[in-house]
């Protein structure tokens, strides 16, 4: 087996190995294990949207693996993919609470936005969207997901909170953000003494030293292990397919998804050095492909919308390579299936350390960003920035491209605009003015 995996993912080549792999896929099943829990109860909403939580569990959980492996085996990249947060959340309250629609309506939607990714893959679209975007800004959106991941894991722990002021500095003494800075010296002193799998360790000591603080929650013994619910097969709603309803859901989740997953391939790639020399990703085809794939099968088996996921950053930051440490990762979700009490006792305390220390090391390609010439500092700056402030990959890309078409339209330099990104600047203010 070791054998297949170094000639199929050319460890060597990739200066990576099994061991290394495998603590790159346990540490990025770590930092999103959460959402097996978070998106069967953002989906369900206490009954609110006639949902069942076991069944979206399922879902959850099977479109990880099937995602994951697509993405492993297709595109040999170290990400993972699993119902993207932002998105469940327009699914429940934007389609399902404010418009009135049925979760099969929501959940048709979710699938004819695969089947249309599914084409664009099939014809580079994406792939071309991708290649388009300058290369600063690719470099600034890697660096505006650190601070995006670093701020969702200050939010988790309660370190940042909402107050009398848009943000604000929580209680420290409260047990979450207490465990979360005991987490975060843990992760800081073996990060120090270059103590290999850091973050995932780091993350298990945390779960331990929650056990006192009730902050995790241990299941009993004889409900470790159970068997997956049934999850939806094809509850969709067929004859509202043509409707302008649904053509506007449609085109909303298919606008956010792009841009949320062409920000995390570029991001992590960027961190991960796996850029080539034009900046651009590394079999950026087949793991669109992977991602359109995944979106289909997750709206089959009942649930929203499938995306790749940020948090994969964590793994390539313990050294994964190559799509290896994406299968570790797909059979802990696997496992999960059974397991699943013992893998929804880990507090989000005890990931949040992992999520705000890769938040640092994706912040090293600031260091190459030009900030000297304004027409391409200054979309930088608003990509960086926007990301975390906003709560959204896709909005920071916004910001950076719109701003970088009309910065540098006038300085009278529109000869260095691509194409295809003067089009995305075009399209992203007639969706921000009559679309959003």
């Amino acid at each position: 087996m070791t054998a297949f995996f170094e000639k199929y993912f050319k460890l060597k080549e990739n200066s990576t190995s099994v061991r290394q792999e495998a603590i790159a896929g346990f540490t990025t099943f770590m930092t999103m294990a959460y959402i097996l829990i978070v998106n069967p109860l953002m989906l369900t909403q206490d009954g609110a949207t006639g949902m069942d939580f076991g069944k979206v569990f399922t879902a959850t959980a099977l479109s990880a693996v099937v995602g994951t492996l697509v993405m492993a085996f297709l595109a040999k990249l170290p990400f993972a993919l699993a119902p993207g947060m932002g998105l469940n959340a327009f699914f429940v309250f934007t389609v399902i609470i404010k418009m009135g629609q049925s979760y099969q309506f929501a959940l048709t939607a979710v699938f004819l936005e695969g089947l249309i990714f599914l084409l664009l893959s099939f014809f580079n679209v994406r792939e071309a969207i991708i290649k388009s975007i300058p290369i600063n800004i690719k470099k600034a959106v890697s660096v505006g997901i650190g601070l995006f991941i670093a701020f969702i894991g200050l939010s988790n722990a309660g370190i940042v909170v909402n107050g009398a002021t848009p943000l604000e500095l929580g209680k420290l003494s409260a047990p979450a953000a207490l465990l979360t800075l005991i987490g975060l010296l843990v992760t800081g002193i073996l990060l120090c003494y270059k103590v290999k799998g850091a973050l995932f360790i780091s993350i298990i000591i945390s779960t331990i030293i929650g056990i006192p603080m009730g902050l995790t929650q241990l299941p009993e013994l004889s409900k470790i292990v159970s068997l997956p619910s049934i999850p939806y097969f094809f509850d969709f709603e067929w004859h509202n397919v043509l409707t302008g309803q649904m053509a506007v859901i449609v085109l909303t989740f298919l606008f956010v998804d792009i841009f949320d997953t062409v920000g995390t391939l570029v991001g992590v790639s960027a961190k991960a050095k796996m850029l080539d020399e034009n900046g651009n990703v590394p079999r950026a085809k087949q793991a669109l492909l992977a991602d359109a794939i995944a979106t289909t099968f997750g709206a089959i088996t009942g649930t929203s919308t499938v995306t790749t996921y940020v948090e994969s950053a964590a793994g390539v930051a313990e050294g994964g390579r190559t799509g290896l440490t994406s299968v570790f990762t797909a059979l802990l979700f696997a496992v999960a299936l059974f397991l699943s009490p013992l893998f929804i006792m880990i507090p989000a305390a005890a990931t949040a350390p992992a999520l705000i220390i890769v938040g640092l090391f994706m912040m090293e390609p600031v260091k190459e960003i030009n900030l000297t010439d304004f027409t391409e500092g200054i979309p930088a700056f608003l990509t960086m920035i926007m990301m975390p402030l906003t709560y959204s990959i896709s909005e920071g890309i916004i910001f950076g491209i719109v701003s970088y078409v009309l910065l540098k339209l006038a300085a009278l330099r529109w000869k260095e605009i691509p194409l295809i990104t003067f089009i995305l600047g075009i399209a992203f203010i007639v969706y921000q003015a009559f679309l959003k």
